[in-house]
């Protein structure tokens, strides 16, 4: 390890990091405005220059290797100094240049209080300018509905555009001109095509990218900041939901290497608006056609009136895809108190089951193990549309590798841009049954790989004959030492964000109960009564016929418009929750706001009608309620850590036999915009889905 002396402090440091990297690690603090550590170094602001000892001139240290810093003659390490009075110069020179044309527009900025030039002109600023030249001016440019411009701001450090073209994978930004005439655009006057355009707010060092639904809401020392989960998809992004009152007033991401890094997608960072809208702020009860507003008492009346005329056997529930842990433990253990055997977590029909064991269903290699991969098959997926922060994972060991990429079914074809290259194998299980078999050629490139990913999204569970096609995905794992001792390749992408807890909470059907198909085709035909959807806004419920539905939810979507009761729950901003996301990492929701109106947490509103239909639950407190739910799944208890499971069970799995049909598969989600209530409730969720399908019919590669 190289050893350096900075600022008069002796230290080893890692090879390969960069100098700025390195006098951070002995404390010092330097100042940059182009450097970030997962963006290739562009070494453009010069703001971070430091002196070497003995070098001629002062050091870019964002720009220079520690390697290259060689020991002195005499052995000594080589001398580094990030204060003295020739670098506070020369960064106050760089401050002076930067700021001849920065307006001074701090009071009316989005980025006030926030802005890393805010910050380093207090540091390194004067008071006054040796430049009289009238400030360049720069045109705004329409992006999208997501990020704001005022290109005036702008200081050309190029963070936004190294992370649409690396990172995101979509190269829409870029710089015309030079010198002064510099201008950062997108290249053809158009909106940002990336799913994940938000990042680029957080990476801009001033206001020149801000974001446009939050523009004049707020000041930062005026919220209140919450650190939570993202329930937009199943990879569990750490986020900090930032409050003013009771209303969301942004969601922004948190660091975690092993999840999100520091990234989310625009789905999870500006679905907030969606919180406001449609919300279930009351409980209604359904008279003649109509929904009434009606008293809690009234509303568990009228179920207690219909609970009691019909047996276990004629009753039924599902669970929705964005409920927590605590809400469907509860539900279970009401239903079964009830003598409920049909309930069901997996709204979409898909065939995971938990009788398999939970390798059947998890994530297995982890989303920080992809970094490990060195060949991946999908299956049956489109991670760009149903996990872009997952995606984007991939990509980036694409680009560090260059490992082979194939995909069955999922996409279009050869086309569909999913931000790397990869080679389309065919649509269907004809395909899957080759590679299973060992004769496909890439079924070679996988057993050749050392550690080797197969990913099998839900268009290929999903379908009758899901738990064929996972059959014989498992034995493709098998066939091609996708599962060996030290590595388990075989990873299962979801896409809603409660399904893994309910599949540990034995959330599907028991003995003689019926899957969510079942379900509703019994409804159809009269032989179910009563059915609860907690949150459950996926199915179709005009076809649950005339059977009796309560809905416990926070918006006013498809569940709530068939509903014939609805009891108003909790969004998950506004309840503490625990979510296990796709590689069955269990993590933690804290409430940042509260539910509006007489809406309550869902665990509550199915405690409080426990009691009212005779079969009290014994827990009173979220407290009682988790150290139940602790009892019944230990590993739930453990935050933020991954329970080692069985990869037996995956080579188990393989062993069944089962025929499945020639149909290919099929991404199951069509809209990314569109995949829940809270994002059909969002204004800008509408906006983005309707410049996504315009940009589509324009291209042919939308997938």
């Amino acid at each position: 390890m190289p050893t350096l002396k900075i600022d008069g402090k002796e230290i080893e440091v890692p090879e390969g990091i960069t100098l700025l990297q390195a006098c951070e690690m002995a404390g010092a603090e330097v100042p940059r405005f182009c450097f970030h550590e997962r963006l290739s170094i562009a070494g453009n602001c010069r703001m971070c220059l430091v002196e070497w000892v003995g070098a001629p001139k002062l050091q870019a240290s964002c720009a220079i290797s520690v390697n290259d810093l060689r020991p002195n003659r005499d052995g000594s390490p080589a001398e580094v100094r990030t204060n003295s009075p020739q670098v506070k110069k020369a960064r106050e020179g760089v401050m002076e240049f930067l700021l001849i044309n920065h307006p001074l527009d701090c009071p009316i900025c989005d980025q006030g209080g926030e802005c890393d030039l805010q910050d380093q002109a207090m540091a390194y600023g004067v008071d006054t300018s040796r430049f009289a030249e009238n400030k360049r001016s720069v045109e705004d440019k329409h992006i999208g509905p997501l990020v704001n411009t005022v290109m005036t701001r702008c200081i050309h450090c190029t963070r936004c555009i190294r992370f649409t073209t690396e990172v995101a994978g979509v190269p829409d930004l870029g710089a015309t001109g030079r010198g002064e005439d510099m201008e950062v655009t997108t290249y053809l006057e158009s909106a940002l095509g990336s799913e994940l355009q938000g990042n680029v707010i957080d990476l801009c060092p001033v206001g020149a990218l801000t974001s446009k639904p939050y523009a004049f809401q707020a000041r930062p020392w005026e919220l209140n900041r919450t650190e939570s989960v993202d329930v937009m998809d199943a990879v569990g992004c750490n986020i900090r939901v930032d409050t003013r009152g009771r209303e969301v007033q942004r969601v922004m991401p948190r660091l975690n290497e092993q999840v999100n890094e520091e990234w989310i997608s625009d789905k999870s960072r500006f679905i907030w608006d969606g919180l406001r809208s449609q919300r279930l702020d009351q409980p209604y009860v359904k008279k003649g056609a109509k929904l009434k507003p009606a008293s809690w008492q009234d509303a568990f009346a009228a179920i207690a009136e219909k609970v009691g005329a019909t047996t276990g056997k004629k009753m039924a529930a599902i669970a929705g895809d964005l409920a927590s842990a605590e809400e469907m433990f509860a539900l279970k253990d009401l239903m079964d108190r009830l003598n409920v055997a049909s309930i069901d977590c997996r709204q979409d029909g898909t065939a995971l089951d938990p009788k398999h064991g939970r390798a059947t269903y998890l994530f297995n290699a982890t989303i920080e193990g992809i970094e490990e991969a060195d060949a991946i098959l999908l299956i049956g997926t489109n991670p760009r549309r149903e996990a872009a922060v997952l995606n984007a994972r991939i990509r980036k060991r694409w680009l560090a590798s260059g490992l082979p990429i194939a995909a069955i079914g999922g996409v279009a074809d050869q086309n569909t841009d999913l931000t790397y290259d990869f080679d389309y194998l065919g649509a269907g299980p004809d395909t899957l049954q080759e590679v299973a078999s060992g004769k496909h050629s890439f079924a070679k490139v996988l057993k050749k790989a050392r550690n080797p990913i197969i990913i099998v999204g839900q268009g290929a569970l999903a379908r009758p004959d899901g738990k064929a096609i996972l059959t014989l995905a498992a034995r493709a794992a098998s066939e091609c030492g996708v599962v060996v001792q030290g590595w388990n390749g075989f990873s299962v992408l979801h896409t809603a964000a409660a399904r893994v807890a309910g599949l540990d909470l034995g959330l599907v059907p028991g003995a003689g109960g019926r899957d969510v198909a079942g379900i509703v085709s019994a409804a159809k035909k009269g032989d179910i009564d009563v059915v609860f959807l907690l949150g459950a806004d996926e199915i179709n419920g005009d076809a649950l016929g005339d059977a009796f539905v309560v809905y416990i939810g926070s918006h006013g979507d498809r569940g709530a418009h068939r509903a014939d009761v609805i009891l108003p729950g909790a969004a998950y901003t506004e309840k503490s929750g625990t979510y296990v996301n796709t590689e069955g990492r269990v993590q933690m929701a804290n409430r940042a706001a509260f539910p509006p109106g007489d809406a309550r947490e869902d665990w509550a509103i199915l405690r409080a009608l426990s009691d009212v239909l005779g079969h009290k639950l014994p827990y009173d407190n979220l407290g009682r309620l988790r150290d139940a739910m602790y009892q019944a799944a230990p590993h739930l208890a453990a935050i933020d850590a991954i329970e080692v499971v069985d990869g037996g069970d995956i080579d188990k799995l393989a062993l069944v036999t089962a025929a499945p049909k020639k149909a290919p598969f099929v991404s199951p989600v069509e809209d990314f915009y569109m995949t829940n209530p809270i994002a059909r409730a969002s204004n800008v969720m509408a906006q983005c889905s309707a410049l996504a399908k315009e940009r589509g019919k324009g291209t042919g590669t939308d997938g």
